[in-house]
């Protein structure tokens, strides 16, 4: 069994990792570090975990939790990880990042779009981007997992069939996305408030926003630079992603041509649910598990694919996803601790 160390335990993200490690059967001890509730038993903080968890969050010292765990979670805003993720600190754990610190390979790329400087650039090259289906085998070796961000899972994983199979325009991508509440995080803001948000839906970060260059950058792996419009919403409901994406698709290629790329590379995948033509996937039909759901129509009178998709940003777009990530990195069964059936209500 692992101990494992989670840095921002009390935030949304560190909780789900809380609940879901609880159960895991590899998992020994859970060190548990928090900036705002030092002293505190993680049970007062969140007090669903009565007599489940009640150990003492503890001040988040990377060199201590790193000292006595053989993983470190670190759910933390950007700008904080590549401060403290150094080599010495890999000589003695692994890292899991859910932050954005270590996702883009260019530190130039990272500091124009979140606007701060990055520190680790002695690190920055062995870290390993953990999109679990797609970077498998490269996850397995790595000491140091950027954990993807849940935009991005839901629209490289609708995409990347398309891209690898040479199906669509590339320059034609547009990604319509929509996320609940919970993807602000928990700190206070007034654009999360209950009256900000209920009965309200808006679009945000439009042109600008960070999970751009990451889904840009991963797909531009596969061959060709990509460079895409991506939209995000704020709606009105707790947790999820629906991504709706728009292609033209290349010349001669119908729907069994689609059908057949998704099956190709996904039709394994434990995590990875394919619908029929035209089932259209719903947000709740993920609630509360590690599952990508997809689907598609071909608009063949605009000559356009359009492909929708949903996951739990609090899960596959964060928590599960990174606990699958430790699950390949230490060579247990992939499935461990996350195996769970939706929540559809």
């Amino acid at each position: 069994m692992i101990n494992v160390g989670i840095l921002g335990a009390t935030g949304y993200t560190g909780a789900i990792l809380v609940s879901i490690l609880k159960k895991h059967k590899e998992v020994g001890n859970i060190k548990l570090g928090s900036h705002s509730y030092v002293g505190q038993d993680f049970s007062d903080v969140y007090k669903a975990f009565k007599d489940i968890e009640d150990g003492e969050c503890l001040d988040s010292d990377m060199n201590e939790f790193a000292d006595e765990c053989d993983v470190v979670f670190m759910a933390l805003p950007h700008g904080v990880a590549s401060k403290v993720v150094t080599k010495e600190v890999l000589e003695k754990t692994k890292v899991i990042d859910l932050g954005a610190d270590f996702r883009l390979s260019d530190i130039d790329t990272y500091e124009e779009w979140y606007k701060t400087k990055h520190y680790g650039e002695d690190v920055l090259s062995e870290s390993v981007y953990g999109l679990c289906e797609i970077e498998r085998e490269n996850i397995k070796g790595t000491r140091l997992l950027a954990n993807p961000g849940c935009y991005t899972t839901c629209s490289i994983l609708s995409l990347y069939p398309l891209v690898k199979e040479k199906l669509i325009d590339i320059n034609s991508i547009i990604i319509d996305a929509k996320s609940g509440v919970s993807g602000a995080g928990r700190k206070a803001a007034t654009g999360s408030l209950f009256c900000e948000c209920n009965e309200s839906i808006k679009a945000y970060g439009i042109g600008t926003h960070r999970h751009t260059p990451e889904i840009e950058e991963q797909l531009s792996k596969i061959g060709e630079d990509i460079t895409l419009s991506f939209t995000p919403h704020l709606v009105p409901m707790n947790k999820g992603i629906l991504t709706t994406i728009y292609a033209n698709i290349n010349e001669g290629v119908g729907e069994s041509d689609i059908k057949e790329a998704y099956e190709k590379y996904y039709k394994d995948e434990y995590f990875i649910r394919l619908r029929e033509t035209g089932d259209l996937p719903v947000t709740n039909y993920v609630k509360g598990t590690n599952i990508f759901d997809t689907s598609f129509v071909l608009d063949k009178r605009v000559n356009r694919v359009i492909v929708s998709s949903v996951i739990d940003n609090l899960m596959k777009g964060a928590s599960s996803q990174a606990v699958q990530n430790m699950n390949i990195m230490f060579g247990f069964d992939e499935k461990e601790g996350i195996d769970f059936v939706p929540m559809y209500i």
